[in-house]
């Protein structure tokens, strides 16, 4: 059967077009148009969208959990994670797990690869650690943080079965050249972060063939003006996806509108949430370490240091968009951005005729009144 969501203002592929349609079938875009040509189509479900705005579903390349729960915790608990954030938007999601032995880690990486096989939500996992550096380790335990070496990466990528879509490690490691050329090899997208490369460093990673910079600002040298660090040569590098955390606490608005200027088309808006998405205040733990959430934001008992986030990828849109960043940009951040930084954007981030028929319906206030994935409404 057809479904037709018209009458809205459709916002796709960085334009927003008035008084469009969108037409699903068979779990997938079958067209889209303007006015009244919708009616042409063979009969079906037709949906007002009463002039809200219809977008792309969102993806999230890089979130931990929500709804009190965490994706390292298993298959209920990424269940629960992901039926919160999927109420807000995020039709596809990059699982993302935190420091661990190589053993859990593999472990844990497996248990994603066959939930991938089953849930064509679910795209892979990135594996954030244990390649970090200790001295922008953030929330990962320091114990657990290790240089890669190439049997290390070899059983993580083994474990993954092809659903390793990005990782994070800080190329400046011993090993860490290497390490970025393997991953690739094995069709992982490798992010610079944790780190605390010098700008030649970061260079020399985006050369190796890292193409994305993990939550730019947070857990890396900042920019000054005798070492640019690894955000310029980010910047500077079209190759490059830098990851932005859009939630009032982890970057400053002045500062996130820089990044939107400095790579435009290459910001990708990121939850990088924990299990307190979506959840109460309180005490909860990251990857083994004790995490207090005070009015949504969460820090570590030991020491404050911010521990994940507690948001939501519409959130991160009403955030940036009133920071003056117009509305198409903005979504395309939550979508053909992210959807081509982990090399899915012929299937996810667009609703152009053959992409997957996910969109998310946004009323005047950018909140979400429907969400649709492979056709059907959720």
């Amino acid at each position: 059967m057809t479904t037709v969501i018209h009458s809205v203002r459709l916002v796709d592929d960085g334009r927003v077009t008035p008084d469009a349609w969108v037409a699903f079938a068979d779990g997938v875009v079958l067209r889209t148009g303007t006015g009244d040509e919708w009616r042409t189509l063979p009969s079906g479900d037709a949906i007002d969208g009463q002039g809200a705005h219809l977008t792309p579903g969102f993806i999230d390349i890089h979130g931990h959990g929500g709804g009190g729960a965490s994706y390292d915790d298993g298959l209920e608990a990424i269940a629960t994670a992901r039926a919160v954030h999927r109420v807000h938007g995020t039709t596809r999601a990059v699982l993302s797990l935190v420091t661990a032995s190589i053993d859990d880690l593999a472990a844990r990486t497996a248990l994603v690869a066959d939930l991938a096989e089953r849930d064509a939500t679910i795209l892979g996992s990135h594996l954030e650690g244990p390649f970090l550096d200790v001295g922008h380790k953030g929330a990962h335990t320091e114990s657990l943080l290790r240089a890669p070496d190439a049997e290390a990466v070899a059983r993580l990528v083994d474990a993954g079965r092809g659903t390793v879509r990005q990782v994070t490690l800080a190329p400046e490691l011993p090993g860490g050249l290497e390490a970025t050329s393997q991953f690739v090899e094995a069709g992982v997208a490798v992010a610079v972060g944790h780190t605390d490369a010098t700008e030649e460093q970061a260079i020399a990673a985006f050369d190796a063939g890292a193409t994305i910079l993990t939550h730019a600002f947070n857990a890396m040298p900042g920019i000054h003006h005798r070492a640019p660090g690894p955000i310029l040569a980010a910047m500077r590098d079209e190759r490059v996806t830098l990851e932005l955390i859009a939630d009032g606490v982890h970057v400053h608005s002045d500062v996130m509108n820089l990044a939107f200027a400095g790579a435009p088309g290459r910001i990708a808006l990121i939850t990088d949430a924990m299990a307190a998405a979506g959840a109460p205040d309180g005490a909860y733990e990251l990857g083994g370490l004790a995490v207090d959430v005070v009015d949504g934001t969460a820090r570590l008992v030991s020491n404050g240091a911010i521990a994940g986030s507690t948001l939501t990828q519409d959130a991160a849109l009403r955030l940036v968009v009133a920071g003056g960043l117009p509305l198409g940009p903005a979504v395309a951040a939550l979508t053909s951005v992210p959807a081509r930084a982990i090399g899915v954007d012929g299937s996810f981030g667009s609703l152009r005729a053959g992409a997957a028929a996910d969109a998310v319906l946004l009323d005047d206030g950018l909140r979400v009144v429907g969400v649709w994935i492979d056709g059907e409404r959720v």
